[in-house]
């Protein structure tokens, strides 16, 4: 394994315009653009490690109890046993509901679970159903679920409730949203009776 060499060259470049460096970023900067400009449209914006750790084993309690009220039907907690280890998972998302299917839209890793679809038992407004997860391998659909998602809460609670951030202050548009999916490794699953 070959380590790690800087390219020591690179800011000997930074006079001629053709030549790429880290140093772009510094003098697009001073040429009159602004920081928004330079960045994603959206961009995901999860909770700390830390913080999701302690409010995960509170959430899957609490959803099982009328203690929350209205975020029984805001949030779901997903029991699932993975496809290679066979661990057991118990994770709370927020549940979206579009065209009458239920949906976890998600950046996590364990999205793969259900690629070609698995059985999973879902805690949703206080009662548990068995259920098959089947992850959206379309991207424009997955694009196109994540837009109107983002639609139908306005901008502020988007951000919030999707666990992302916009860059401008608008629901950014399809295009964007394609844009993020790709970057982003974004993903939609469909839970449908099982």
């Amino acid at each position: 394994m070959t380590p790690y060499k800087p390219d020591r060259t690179a800011g000997r470049n930074l006079g001629d315009p053709g030549m790429g460096n880290d140093l772009t970023l510094c003098r697009s900067r001073s040429s009159g653009e602004s920081v928004a400009d330079q960045t994603a449209a959206i961009t995901p914006a999860p909770p700390p490690d830390a913080v999701m750790r302690a409010v995960n084993p509170i959430m899957r309690y609490l959803l099982r109890t009328p203690l929350v009220g209205g975020l029984r039907q805001q949030f779901m907690v997903l029991s699932f046993r993975g496809r290679k280890t066979g661990r057991e998972f118990a994770v709370p998302v927020s549940a979206r509901h579009i065209d009458g299917d239920l949906y976890a839209l998600i950046g996590s890793v364990w999205k793969v679970n259900f690629r070609g679809g698995a059985s999973v038992r879902v805690l949703h407004d206080g009662v548990e159903r068995s259920m098959r997860g089947e992850l959206v391998e379309d991207q424009a659909a997955t694009a196109s679920l994540f837009h109107r998602c983002a639609q139908s809460y306005g901008v502020k609670r988007a951000q919030r409730m999707m666990g992302l951030r916009f860059r401008d202050n608008r629901v950014p548009t399809l295009a964007e949203f394609t844009d993020a999916i790709e970057v982003n490794k974004l993903a939609a699953i469909r839970f449908t009776p099982a």
